[in-house]
């Protein structure tokens, strides 16, 4: 199925391209409230599936003190705090960062990456986004007395368990199980099942699902980074939590149950808030009693460049 426009991409009052997807708003019950374009599909969430892969190691009985759950989480920004949580949680671990098999990487941050670069420093496994959740998955793997050198197989106990929580989470079978850019198991889902399994870790009152919402809650820092969109759009948004994803998908839920989650088709980062904003925004969100209208709306704001001047921008058409 073609994805319909989703976005349009103009220039001096111009539409010079468009960006094509799909988008879905749960209500508070579970239901959809509305949607754009194919949504019951299977697509590949990228990161967006890390919460729900943390909530997985949390029931097999992994056990972080609330900033490091949160990292678990995390495709990090490589700063300073995110390479010292990394290897705390190597550290509770009893290994060292040569068990991480992230690939070798420069932080995300173009400051954190310069500094590196400056110091004279390379690409290494803990610098690389993902090894928050590596190194989660390594400690889940010691506290069931799992081998640690084949953690990423698809068949290995540890991504077995992910795999049937994750798919629990979702309400629907794993159809793909690919490899995602950091070499572990990437599980599809569609993106109302994505939404799904987001709205189930916000309003849960208690027990693990409790436990990843809060952590996502209270250091949304560790979840990304302190200059990134989705910090902002947490930090504006009382109670909600979000992940951001490569390939432009998104998935962002509320306290009260309603859940967003999102993909543009030629994956071009940039479109990515701008589809969430517009999506909070054809629900009301941003207006509600205790949000940052602001922040919202502005998270949402991409503007084009021309002769170093803002010429126009990309604007959502849903």
């Amino acid at each position: 199925m073609s994805q319909p426009v989703v976005a349009e991409i103009v220039r001096s009052g111009f539409v010079e391209g468009h960006h094509h997807g799909a988008v879905v708003a749960l209500a508070a019950d579970g239901s959809v409230d509305w949607s754009v374009g194919d949504v019951a599909s299977p697509v590949l969430p990228r990161s967006c599936n890390k919460p729900l892969q943390a909530l997985g190691m949390v029931r097999m009985g992994l056990d972080l003190e609330p900033e490091l759950l949160a990292l678990a989480c995390a495709s990090h920004s490589g700063e300073d705090f995110h390479v010292e949580g990394v290897r705390r949680i190597l550290a509770q671990a009893g290994l060292d960062e040569s068990a991480l098999q992230t690939p070798p990487d420069y932080p995300l941050d173009d400051e954190a990456r310069d500094a590196v670069i400056r110091a004279g420093g390379s690409r290494l496994p803990v610098l690389m986004n993902c090894s928050g959740k590596h190194a989660a998955m390594l400690l889940t793997c010691v506290a069931n007395g799992w081998d640690t050198a084949t953690y990423r197989e698809p068949d290995h106990p540890l991504q077995v368990g992910i795999r049937v929580f994750f798919a629990e989470l979702t309400g629907e079978p794993v159809e793909v199980v690919a490899v995602d850019g950091c070499g572990a198991p990437l599980l599809s889902a569609s993106l109302t099942g994505l939404a799904r399994g987001f709205q189930a870790l916000a309003v849960a009152e208690d027990g693990p699902e409790r436990r990843v919402a809060d952590a996502i809650r209270q250091h949304p820092a560790y979840v990304s980074g302190t200059t990134r969109d989705e910090l902002t759009l947490l930090s504006a948004i009382p109670g909600a939590i979000g992940k951001a994803g490569a390939e432009a998908c998104y998935a962002v839920a509320l306290a009260d149950g309603r859940a967003f989650a999102l993909k543009a088709d030629d994956g071009y980062p940039r479109v990515r808030p701008v589809l969430m904003g517009a999506a909070l925004r054809r629900s009301k969100v941003d207006t509600e009693p205790g949000v940052d209208t602001d922040a919202v709306r502005g998270t949402g704001r991409v503007e084009l460049l021309g002769g170093g001047v803002p010429v126009g921008e990309i604007r959502a058409t849903f």
